[in-house]
């Protein structure tokens, strides 16, 4: 049996430098178990109250904003705060989240370079000046103010520090509102800010709630410059038209329905791994899933047999079982809501997955048929381990099938002809098109979606643009 990491007094908020036991106590279960885990104060509108007043003062009063090298040494020293406690945190998540305790790890091992990443960009992003009629312009890049980050549940480790980084790197502070299903873990992810002297009080401040209604404040709050949000395309939606009355910068990574585009001369021996990966990473539970299957006609058969073979041989289990590939979905309404999706619309199941009799949100991975575009199935993000499988027979009806859709997060292309993969890659209206690959995600590029997959882009230089204010200023030469 696994030690738990958690502690047994109700994890607290993490507001200016101190613990504070904001909110009433609610308690936090293993989804592979349905055991309790620990209790958390669940924040609420009064959390963000005062980690918006906190923030505010931290911005105004410091020196954060001004100060790139105090910078980029906090964000470098989070990053080795990080890597200290990461098997502590990555074995929080499998507990608390349910994903396999390797997927924890990887996931919070590609956040430590992300803060190296952007204590770099602290110190190298500069302006621009140049003479200009009568006199010399410059171009100063100045932190937004308050930057409000709304984590989603399924990987709070990396989201927390794709948004965080960056806001910090362009000298902003930061109000961060935590998921309650991941109320334990949270503490520990905020306990890491605590621990970094380099980093002043109220620079960053963590608050979890179960509901939306701390949520709401850092979105209608004047106080605050900038949201950062991750999650579904319906409440991104929300925030951007409640920010709008400010005028309030928004940055959105909403929603996927990642087309898996496979050709003819594709090598199969890689592509059924891959796959597999791609429906069954995180349970499905992934923006990036590759939730659609999309077939030439000439290597359909095959394809279709042997991905079904390598989906009904994923063995799926406690998180925390080193034999277990993929764990359970975050709780048993998810179970019944992807269940209810795949039983209740018109396709052929090819392979049918579904719950698992016992305790724990366990939901085996699922294949089906579908040829009608406007089926949900299709058109909706399922958020769970089901993938439909489609066929096409030229390059043409690839493009027009993987472009069906309001989302356009990513895509992915298998094909050995590297004409035809740059061709569908400028084709497809996607934020990142791989080839002969899945969830290839570098600290130097950007990434985001098209259409209602988002708003904005995160990492790379245009993840640092996200968070600043762009100033003219013009000095005459006499």
């Amino acid at each position: 049996m696994t030690s738990t990491p958690f502690p047994a007094s109700p994890a607290r908020q993490y507001i200016g430098g101190s613990w504070r036991p904001i909110g009433p106590i609610r308690e936090s279960l293993n989804p592979a178990t349905d055991e309790v885990l620990g209790s958390y104060h669940d924040g609420g509108r009064d959390a963000a109250l005062d980690a918006i007043g906190a923030a505010t003062s931290a911005f105004r009063t410091g020196s954060w904003r001004s100060d790139r090298e105090a910078r980029a040494r906090a964000l470098w020293d989070l990053s080795l705060a990080l890597e200290r406690n990461l098997d502590k945190i990555a074995t929080a998540i499998t507990l608390e989240n349910g994903k396999p305790l390797g997927q924890a790890q990887f996931e919070l091992s590609i956040a430590a370079p992300k803060l190296r990443y952007f204590a770099g960009l602290a110190l190298t992003d500069l302006g621009t000046a140049s003479e200009t009629a009568g006199g010399v312009s410059m171009l100063l890049r100045e932190p937004i103010g308050v930057a409000g980050v709304i984590v989603p549940w399924n990987s709070p480790g990396v989201l927390t520090i794709r948004s965080l980084a960056p806001a910090l790197a362009a000298g902003n502070t930061a109000v961060v509102k935590m998921p309650a299903q991941t109320a334990l873990t949270n503490a520990l992810i905020a306990d890491l800010f605590a621990q970094v002297d380099s980093l002043p009080k109220g620079v960053v401040n963590f608050f979890t709630e179960s509901g939306d209604e701390g949520a709401k404040e850092l979105v209608a709050n004047a106080q605050v410059g900038v949201i950062s949000y991750t999650g579904s395309s319906a409440v991104g939606a929300r925030i951007a038209a409640a920010a709008a009355p400010q005028l309030k910068r928004v940055s959105l990574e909403l929603g996927g329905k990642t087309p898996m585009i496979v050709f003819d001369d594709a090598d199969l021996d890689v592509v059924v791994p891959t796959l597999t990966a791609a429906v069954t990473t995180f349970s499905g539970q992934f923006c990036m899933t590759g939730s659609r299957v999309i077939a030439h006609r000439g290597i359909a058969g095959e394809l279709r047999e042997r991905l079904a073979e390598s989906l009904g041989a994923v063995r799926v289990g406690n998180g925390i079982d080193p034999d277990t590939d993929m764990g359970p979905l975050i709780d048993h309404a998810s179970v019944a809501r992807v269940d209810r999706l795949v039983q209740t619309h018109d396709s052929e199941i090819i392979l049918r997955g579904g719950p698992v009799d016992g305790p724990g949100a366990f939901y085996k991975p699922s294949l089906v048929g579908v040829a009608d575009l406007e089926s949900p199935l299709i058109q909706d993000e399922l958020f769970g381990p089901v993938a439909t499988f489609e066929t096409f027979t030229d390059e043409e009806e690839a493009i027009a099938r993987a472009n069906a859709t309001d989302y356009g997060l990513s895509a992915s292309v298998w094909t050995a002809d590297g004409g035809r993969s740059l061709r569908l890659s400028r084709a497809i209206e996607a934020g990142t098109v791989w080839t002969n690959s899945w969830a290839q995600i570098f600290d130097q590029f950007e990434e985001g979606g098209y259409k209602r997959s988002g708003l904005g882009r995160l990492n790379g230089p245009g993840g640092l643009a996200e968070f600043q204010e762009v100033k003219h200023v013009y000095r005459a030469s006499n």
